[in-house]
């Protein structure tokens, strides 16, 4: 049975004082602030609070959220108490006719995450509405064939969550051998040769401003945003196509090759990415190229601008609230040490070594 998901489903946005009323402690009187990083970054984010007043738009822990803007658009974000902001929409279900559960594994579908993607498409700035969500439809049974549902879900997200700690062990394995061999970037022990991305990059660029007119999947040359820099991989199952003149167009503003990295700074900003592939592709401007010279390894690269060092840094230099931006000139002000490419060519064998690990075990 189809219903339109605004008949069983509400949606709330929230709200946004002055980052001036902000603070970095929990007073009386005062409520936890949450961004979609909080969610999506959990481990490097430093909780921020606002006072709580009537107006303030507030959700519990088992609440569903959906990320509005930017790179992130269509993020279900769960598990955190607290106000959210104007970026973060809260669902309200109708609990009779659909449970929390099921309405999360709905937006997560394809269905849901590619309506929602074709809308954020249509302007520069992604974003959705309610207006938009009203045009949806979601099959609902009756809630005992959605408990059922649920059971083979759950199993089937519990095998996937053992996948990805299998790979963040890996990952965990990489980060220490970079710490062996450099020390904490923080500290620079060592005292390795300290430079910039504007002093060691000679291209610096974002993709185009505006969104182009996309073709169907197959029909055209992969075009990528922040949203497609994964830990540790470029996902393309999730890319839009543009046509063959209109990636000729992009690449004379930007054009990412095999051996960059790409750099996110729209939206989820300063996640870096090692270009590892021969594929065809154009970036949009939330993503940014960097080229350099050759007393950097790529894959050495990728992981010093990963360190919690580079990272806080991006963080502190990445303007506005709900929309995200860590402009060129700031990020070019990053700064990191060098050590000898002999060391930085060993360590990414290390990580090569490695990431044959992962596919074995896939």
């Amino acid at each position: 049975m189809k219903d339109k998901l605004t008949s069983i489903c509400d949606f709330q946005g929230g709200s946004q004082p002055p980052k001036a009323e902000w603070s970095f402690e929990n007073e009386e009187g005062y409520i936890r602030m949450l961004q979609i990083r909080d969610f999506t970054q959990s481990d490097r984010v430093t909780p921020e609070f606002i006072k709580l007043t009537d107006t303030t738009k507030t959700c519990e822990k088992d609440d569903i959220l959906i990320a509005r803007y930017g790179a992130s658009i269509g993020k279900i974000l769960t598990g955190l108490s607290g106000a959210y902001n104007v970026a973060i929409m809260k669902t309200i279900p109708d609990t009779a006719k659909i449970s929390k559960k099921y309405l999360y594994y709905y937006l997560k579908s394809p269905y849901f995450q590619n309506s929602i993607l074709n809308v954020g498409s249509r302007a520069a700035q992604a974003g959705f509405n309610k207006e938009d969500l009203a045009k949806l439809d979601i099959n609902c049974p009756n809630l005992d064939e959605q408990n059922n549902i649920i059971c083979i879900l759950e199993k089937v997200e519990k095998l996937i969550v053992n996948r990805k700690q299998q790979l963040a062990d890996l990952d965990n394995l990489i980060k220490s051998r970079f710490v062996e061999m450099f020390g904490d970037p923080q500290e620079n022990s060592m005292e390795w040769q300290e430079t910039t991305i504007g002093d060691s990059c000679y291209y610096v660029k974002d993709g185009p401003h505006v969104s182009p007119d996309y073709v169907e999947n197959g029909e055209g040359i992969p075009f990528i945003s922040g949203r497609n820099i994964i830990k540790g991989y470029i996902d393309w199952s999730t890319a839009k196509y543009v046509s063959e003149n209109d990636y000729k167009t992009f690449i004379k503003k930007c054009n990412p090759q095999k051996g960059d990295i790409l750099y996110s700074k729209g939206g989820t900003t300063g996640i870096a990415k090692y270009v590892d592939t021969d594929i065809k592709f154009a970036n949009w401007v939330h993503l940014a190229v960097l080229k350099f010279d050759d007393n950097l390894n790529g894959i050495f690269f990728e992981n010093m601008l990963n360190s919690y060092y580079c990272y806080q840094q991006s963080q502190q230099l990445t303007k506005g609230i709900a929309n995200r931006d860590l402009v060129l000139g700031s990020m070019k002000q990053i700064s990191f040490y060098v050590p000898p490419i002999e060391l930085q060519n060993q360590f990414a064998t290390f990580v090569q070594q490695v990431d044959k690990l992962k596919v074995v075990s896939s």
